[in-house]
């Protein structure tokens, strides 16, 4: 009886002592720390580790996307009608970006490298091919007439070259020509008297199978928070970038698959030189990608807004002052004088005279948003699209009578959606980190359950208990019936 009684209490002990261990390892966060612990060591640029693997050599493709847009009544704009355009893509390149020449320095806290990209063309993944006719804004010639429009002198002459090679104010060029690509007549000529310009025009052009430069990178070593943080390029300070190179979406789909351990309330950075300027991106909602929990970021409609509503943008205002509105921003001064808008495809999130000023603009928010997905313990990149258009100030020119009576409008060219997914190997790996997490981060909950099962089987055992012959005999009455 003794020893089935210490039984009895030594569960009750047990389950007190159980409830009071989960209890406090609730409270004190213990385990999610030392997952935490155990992540950040891995967060790290260094030979060995899962992210510099990832980061040196991406596992994921990555894919761009060219869509463009086919301008359907030139003859009509040039009189004053509102354009009209038909979205045409896309055109798909696969994208390769290895790290190259990579070098540590500093007792391994920073590395350097560069960072080539090579676009191969997909057939099978496009709308048809590199040869495909697409007429739009031709830029070379628009870009030449703003430059040279106060000047009455140049202007005549170069208008009167125009008129006598047929060139005007829209072109009809391939795909792979817009792009990468082709041998202008206009620049050609301006060339024997400026020679420093280049006489071949492609939207990336000179951007296949180059790098833009070497980049230092703080390997994370001493703060986790700092892996894959741009230190130097080309020697140049460059604080609070997050990617490498002038097309980059965020720092997941260039090589830097991880990124410190994410939050809801975190702010992500990213830096796209064709914007001119570091982008930022906020939580917006709780994704699944292939099976793995993340939090997927978008750019706030600030990052495009007018001047008015986010200070910050008083520099795309050019002339000083002279703002088109909220949802595109003027990049010329990064463009080498270019008329070019960057914006949102078919000006999502933009002011809506922009949309209406263009037939066939169509904006919706699955297709035209930014966004990139983050597994929020490694903060291994999921998923991500980075959508940016590119559009033409256009503008009557009174000295070219190439712009005819063309009604001023932000004439929309192309978008890209530079995308990644992650790729199955990894999603395995991830798939065996999150389970980890699940059963470490619920081992206190463990705990208090096991406490509680056993509480209850105390208290059962406890009222089941049976009062001893001696203890109920003393309990009779002294007096009987």
């Amino acid at each position: 009886m003794l020893l089935k009684l210490c039984c009895i209490y030594s569960t009750g002990v047990f389950s007190m002592l159980l409830l009071i261990a989960g209890i406090s390892m609730v409270l004190s966060n213990v385990f999610p720390h030392f997952l935490q612990s155990v992540v950040e060591k891995e967060i790290v640029l260094k030979n060995g580790t899962l992210a510099f693997d990832a980061w040196e050599n991406p596992p994921a493709p990555i894919y761009m996307q060219f869509y463009f847009f086919n301008l359907t009544n030139p003859l009509e704009v040039l009189d004053g009608d509102k354009p009209a355009v038909v979205e045409i893509g896309p055109y798909t390149y696969r994208e390769y970006r290895p790290m190259e020449e990579v070098s540590f320095h500093e007792n391994g806290t920073k590395v350097t490298a560069v960072n080539t990209k090579t676009y191969i063309f997909q057939p099978n993944m496009s709308r048809g091919p590199e040869s495909d006719l697409i007429r739009t804004v031709n830029i070379p010639a628009v870009t030449v007439m703003e430059k040279f429009k106060k000047t009455s002198l140049v202007a005549s002459l170069i208008s009167s070259y125009m008129k006598s090679t047929g060139e005007g104010l829209f072109t009809t060029r391939t795909v792979g020509e817009l792009l990468w690509g082709y041998e202008d007549e206009l620049l050609k000529t301006l060339k024997v008297i400026r020679p420093e310009l280049d006489d071949v025009f492609g939207l990336f052009y000179k951007s296949n199978a180059s790098n833009d430069g070497e980049y230092m990178f703080f390997t994370g070593q001493q703060d986790y928070r700092d892996f894959a943080r741009v230190d130097t390029w080309n020697g140049e300070s460059s604080l609070n970038w997050w990617t490498s190179d002038e097309c980059n979406m965020i720092n997941g789909t260039n090589g830097a698959s991880f990124h410190p351990v994410i939050t809801k309330n975190e702010t992500l950075y990213m830096f796209s030189s064709d914007l001119c300027r570091s982008l930022y991106a906020l939580y917006e909602e709780d994704v699944i990608v292939k099976g793995i929990p993340g939090y997927r970021f978008s750019p706030p409609s600030e990052v495009f807004a007018n001047l008015t509503v986010n200070p910050a943008n008083a520099g795309f205002c050019v002339p000083a002052g002279n703002c088109l509105g909220s949802g595109v921003l003027n990049v010329s001064a990064c463009k080498q004088g270019a008329p070019i808008i960057m914006s949102s495809p078919h000006f999502y999130q933009a002011d809506e005279k922009f949309v209406q000023d263009v037939f066939g603009m169509k904006p919706k928010k699955e297709h035209h948003e930014t966004t990139i997905d983050i597994n929020p313990l490694t903060g291994f990149v999921l998923q991500a699209a980075k959508r940016i258009q590119i559009n033409v100030y256009v503008e009557k020119i009174p000295t070219f009578s190439q712009t005819g009576n063309v009604r001023t409008v932000v004439l929309p060219v192309v978008y890209l959606n530079e995308s990644v997914i992650i790729d199955d190997a990894s999603v395995r790996k991830l798939k065996v980190i999150v389970l980890e997490e699940n059963v470490v981060v619920n081992i206190p909950f463990m705990l208090i359950g096991l406490g509680i099962l056993l509480g209850g089987i105390f208290m059962f055992l406890m009222c089941r208990q049976k009062i001893p012959e001696s203890t109920a005999a003393e309990r009779q009455p002294l007096l009987s019936s």
